[in-house]
């Protein structure tokens, strides 16, 4: 399969130019590798705008957008230091507060609202993952932590406040565990997406996975395999009870280790509707589109975007070129229709991580 993934012809883009970087226009393309039914209409009106909120000494990462009752858009994001490399999301991660006049402006940096605990914390090494949602009168940060640095203690937590402007008030445990020993997902849940359900319940995804692969097994270089579930409460602060049918996406059936991750979820024109990043369905480049009738059930995968050198002429440097893609999709959503994608991409002004902008037109 071809590595420049092409936009769809008849769809024109105008460049935004600045000194980050440069947006390719590949007009009048007509050599596409995937099939016209499977390009989603979400991705035929996306215009990308480009990397926001680079800032030196930092990977910036997991860009989670809401429009505050100011007139400004708050950006919630997470960022490490530069000095323990991409890996730092892991063990130094904190999450921030940055605040634009609108979304294609400049971000100001405001302040870092959660950082690591340090030892006795369920969220003592890293706090990432930041989904920020405004949820009966008051502002709930949904948001990954751990407690030894490593993967298996990746646990989701809810941080709350009355205003943007904190103070939070964070949780002593996680809200949701993992799973029982021997289950698709004891290692870790982790990646929390959310929606308040139209019945009044309040409905967590998060990606887990397993510490062994029984379904690739004996393959000794897969250690588990990255699916969705479902968690649901009758309170925002929980107890979530797990889905009885969980895991609801599990793409493991495909082979090769298929797998999927960072979703994101909405309700539109009565209608649920998912992005995730691909790990291998279509490729580990673009992102995939799905609807669902009751949020349980999705339909199969259609793109919702494709890969980073379909909008960029920006070059990745060698070390990162194997892994230069759109991570993270997160939506700002006016009037139930998203109007901007926040994703995450390597790379940029300071060969760091940044966020990248796209607009819904």
């Amino acid at each position: 399969m071809p590595t420049r993934r092409q936009f769809l012809k008849g769809i024109a883009l105008v460049p935004f130019l600045t000194q980050l970087d440069l947006l390719a226009i590949p007009a009048g393309k007509e050599k596409y590798p995937y099939p016209k039914d499977l390009i989603s209409d979400f991705c035929k009106h996306l215009k990308p705008i480009g990397r926001i909120l680079q800032m030196e000494g930092y990977f910036v990462w997991c860009a989670s957008p809401i429009d505050g009752t100011d007139g400004k858009v708050h950006l919630f994001f997470s960022r490490w230091t530069a000095k323990k490399k991409m890996g730092g999301w892991i063990n130094g991660s904190e999450i921030c507060h940055a605040i634009a006049d609108n979304p294609e402006s400049s971000f100001e940096f405001v302040e870092t609202i959660l950082s690591p605990r340090g030892t006795g914390f369920w969220d003592g090494t890293t706090c990432h993952n930041p989904l920020i949602k405004q949820i009966d009168g008051k502002y709930g940060l949904f948001y990954m932590g751990n407690a030894n640095g490593k993967t298996n203690t990746k646990r989701i937590g809810l941080a709350t406040a009355d205003s943007l402007s904190g103070p939070w008030t964070r949780p002593d445990k996680p809200l949701l565990d993992a799973g029982e020993s021997g289950a698709w997902d004891d290692h870790c849940t982790t990646n929390p997406a959310f929606i308040k359900h139209p019945n009044g319940q309040y409905w967590l995804y998060y990606k887990g996975w397993n510490d062994y692969d029984y379904v690739n097994a004996p393959d000794p270089k897969i250690r588990g395999n990255r699916k969705y579930g479902l968690a649901i409460a009758d309170k925002l602060e929980g107890p979530y009870v797990r889905y009885s049918g969980n895991p609801i996406l599990d793409f493991s059936k495909k082979g090769n280790n298929t797998q999927l991750e960072d979703a994101f979820v909405w309700i539109e024109n009565k209608k649920f509707k998912m992005i995730v990043r691909d790990m291998g369905y279509y490729n580990h480049e673009v992102g995939l589109y799905m609807e669902s009738k009751d949020g349980i059930h999705w339909s199969d995968p259609k793109i919702a975007y494709y890969g980073a050198t379909d909008y960029l002429t920006e070059q990745p440097t060698p070390d990162i070129k194997e892994k230069w893609r759109f991570e993270r999709p997160q939506l700002l959503i006016r009037n139930e229709h998203p109007a901007y994608l926040f994703t995450a991409i390597r790379g940029g002004l300071y060969n760091t991580a940044s966020p990248f902008l796209f607009k819904l037109i």
